[in-house]
């Protein structure tokens, strides 16, 4: 296993994978064979079933556990917070304050001053929360403590996002709202998003581009590129071009469970 971030093979890639694998200590094989290249700016969907890998693939790239076989290539500068990490849960400190729960990757760098406040509160203004700098967790509903957790995130300005299932615990219309509220965000500021969702429509009305797993161990079994327009909107949803691709996608993933079956 190899990482490195000044040899890219490819300098329009951010990340590349070849036949990464990853296989437990119990001997559960979660991942076989994972060959994958993200481009800088890509809004890339990891989509497939509960327990096909997807997380495991995020934390492999975000270092946080390392693969049992094969190569990765993460072409960023390894300084903390080049890379931000949006777990399922948004992980906030109750103790803590909105501004101190988003200026937490600064003080574990041990950054003081000015600039690392400013930067938080413009994140925090940035996900829609001005007004709550001096809140506390428990005053929040689940759908803003998910705000926090992603401002933390974007505060250190990270060439790549990693977002785990952020919205899955929300209901439909706050899921929504966050759908288009990341949009939005990567729009303006376009780093490099790797998404993990196992929702069909969600991937497609956000990604440039979607991953499909097969149920684990997980494997790439579709790379499809989504052609919507930009920007995004209600009237996306509606299209006729986004029912075909989200039709398209379905059976990609169908497609997927069913080679699985098989094998």
């Amino acid at each position: 296993m190899s990482a490195t971030a000044d040899q890219p093979a490819d300098e329009g890639s951010i990340l590349e994978l070849r036949g990464v694998t990853k296989r437990f200590t119990s001997g559960l094989e979660a991942l076989a064979g994972i060959d994958l290249n993200v481009s800088r700016g890509e809004f890339l969907s990891l989509l497939g079933p509960s327990g096909c890998g997807k997380s495991t693939l995020l934390r492999i790239v975000a270092g946080l556990s390392p693969p049992s076989t094969g190569d990765y290539r993460l072409m960023v500068d390894h300084a903390p917070g080049r890379i931000g990490f949006v777990f399922q849960d948004p992980t906030l400190m109750p103790w803590s304050t909105v501004t101190a729960n988003v200026m937490l990757p600064f003080r574990i760098a041990r950054k003081r001053g000015a600039e690392p406040r400013e930067r938080a509160l413009t994140a925090i203004h940035a996900v829609g929360l001005a007004g709550f700098e001096n809140a506390y967790p428990h005053q929040l509903s689940g759908g803003m403590r998910m705000r926090v957790s992603i401002a933390r995130a974007l505060a250190t300005d990270p060439d790549l996002l990693l977002l785990d299932e952020p919205f899955a615990a929300l209901d439909e219309i706050t899921r929504l709202q966050l759908n288009d509220d990341l949009l939005r965000l990567w729009e303006r500021h376009r780093p490099t998003i790797l998404f993990v969702t196992h929702s069909v429509f969600e991937s497609v009305y956000l990604s440039t581009r979607i991953a499909v797993m097969s149920a684990r161990p997980g494997r790439i079994s579709a790379d499809l590129p989504v052609d919507l327009a930009q920007p995004r909107n209600r009237a996306t949803r509606m299209s006729p071009e986004y029912a075909t691709m989200c039709d398209s996608v379905s059976a990609a993933l169908s497609n997927a469970m069913l080679t699985k079956a098989a094998t």
